[in-house]
């Protein structure tokens, strides 16, 4: 087993070269300078598009807002609570700027990527309408390019595999609630970690076999109340300890330079960990997101471009900060016997002592299952386009399987496979949204002209 979990932690280290900060970073630059920060001054509109008062009738399955909070389940989740404390382990207090400039980017990434694939929506092999990375490859870039595609989808099926999503919630009830209780012992740690990825599996499974519109419907209930219970809490925790904010904000900034906290002390590695974390948090860039909003019920495409944008505003720039500035200010990022979402538990029960780690239990709860929701879905299209969307349901199945593996591994395993596999996600995600970037400039200045 050791050699397994060694072989995937290489290949997630591998996958996340030079070459691919290079490609997400430059790539939301290019976006940036083409649009003329075009994004940023419609936010205003983003928000009215999102209450409904400019929705129409069109092709897809949901709302704009529905569309959002399944892109949201997607994103809000272990990559804002576990996903930040790895950051902070790995890269310190400065890999936390580099998740905020990937968030920056990653707002006009977001406006092209989702954009196109409402622009580029194509037909599975049932005749359903469809979007997603693989549609616009197809649709857009035009068959020749099929075998780009087929690489996104071939990554998609393990990417979107809810390893990580499991094994934290596993690992927070156990370490949180029934080691913490003297419910269980050290020695009964692996029965345990069986029975509770089995028991996950169950409550999985009566959701995602009803397909996207059960999903839809779950996730935008619980995305939008758990969000402003977490965010709640957070800042709640934030506003009583104010006068410290500023020194652990300065110390973000200087850190993302020097990386003198930073393990081994390396500036590359604050970067590289910074962007990495970011891009899992938030997925501008990796293509999960323009399937989700790929499904969404219009016939503008630029309309749901600027809805999806919300996005990393939501997801990074404010859940990710206000977790990271609570494991700064509590000093919980320097327990080094704890990994992952126990350092943000020991954040959570420093500042609220007797009920923080309850509070956070339940949130890591409702966002782990909303995650994993929406990520089946995700994957179920990536293998619908594989095999044939009436053999997609298959997924699922595989879904169950590895929720009960997952809660059996380490987290450096988990974070090293599906880190890499998002990583070979971006590739086609990013090349042909590049290519593709001017049609969407065009259908923009359409759009605005109307407006």
């Amino acid at each position: 087993m050791n050699s397994i979990e060694a072989l995937l932690i290489t290949f997630g280290d591998l996958a996340w070269g030079p070459w691919l900060l290079i490609l997400l970073l430059g790539g939301g630059l290019y976006f940036m300078f083409l649009s003329r920060f075009l994004p940023f001054r419609y936010l205003s509109h983003s928000l009215m598009l999102l209450s409904g008062k400019f929705d129409n009738q069109g092709p897809g399955e949901i709302t704009h807002f529905q569309a959002l909070s399944s892109a949201l389940a997607g994103t809000i989740g272990m990559g804002n609570i576990a996903g930040v404390a790895v950051a902070i382990t790995v890269g310190g207090p400065g890999a936390v700027f580099w998740m905020w400039i990937t968030a920056v980017l990653g707002i006009t990434t977001k406006f092209f990527t989702c954009t196109l694939s409402v622009m580029y929506r194509g037909e599975d092999s049932e005749g359903n309408i469809q979007g997603g990375p693989m549609y616009v490859i197809t649709e857009g870039l035009g068959k020749r390019y099929r075998w780009l595609a087929v690489f996104f989808c071939i990554a998609g099926v393990i990417g979107c595999l809810p390893m990580f999503q499991t094994n934290q919630l596993v690992q927070a009830i156990r370490e949180l609630i029934f080691i913490e209780q003297g419910w269980i012992r050290q020695d009964q740690v692996t029965e345990f970690n069986l029975m509770a990825g089995l028991v996950l599996a169950v409550i999985v499974a009566t959701v995602i076999f009803g397909g996207l519109s059960r999903i839809s419907k779950v996730v935008s209930r619980l995305v939008p109340v758990m969000s402003l219970l977490y965010v709640s809490v957070a800042f709640y925790i934030l506003l009583m300890n104010w006068t410290e904010v500023p020194h652990y904000l300065m110390l973000i900034l200087t850190d993302a330079f020097t990386g003198t906290a930073a393990a081994g002390g390396a500036i590359g590695t604050v970067i590289a960990t910074g962007v990495r974390r970011g891009a899992f948090s938030n997925e501008a860039g990796i293509g999960t997101e323009a399937m989700a909003h790929g499904a969404v019920r219009t016939s503008e495409p630029v309309s749901e471009g600027l809805v999806a944008m919300l996005g990393p505003i939501i997801d990074t720039l404010f859940i990710c900060t206000a977790t990271a500035l609570l494991i700064l200010m509590t000093g919980a990022w320097q327990a080094t016997d704890a990994s992952g979402v126990t350092i943000t538990s020991i954040a959570f029960e420093t500042a609220l002592p007797g009920y923080g780690s309850f509070l956070l239990i339940v949130c890591i709860f409702f966002f782990s299952i909303t995650t994993i929701f929406s990520y089946s879905y995700y994957g179920s299209k990536c293998l619908s386009f594989l095999i044939g969307a009436e053999r997609g349901h298959y997924y699922n199945y595989l879904v169950i399987l590895m929720t009960v593996v997952a809660s059996m591994l380490s987290l450096d395993a988990m974070v090293g496979l599906i880190d890499g596999a998002f990583a070979l996600m971006a590739i086609p995600t990013m090349t042909s949204t590049i290519i593709l970037a001017p049609k969407v400039m065009s259908a923009a200045r359409v759009y605005f002209a109307k407006i």
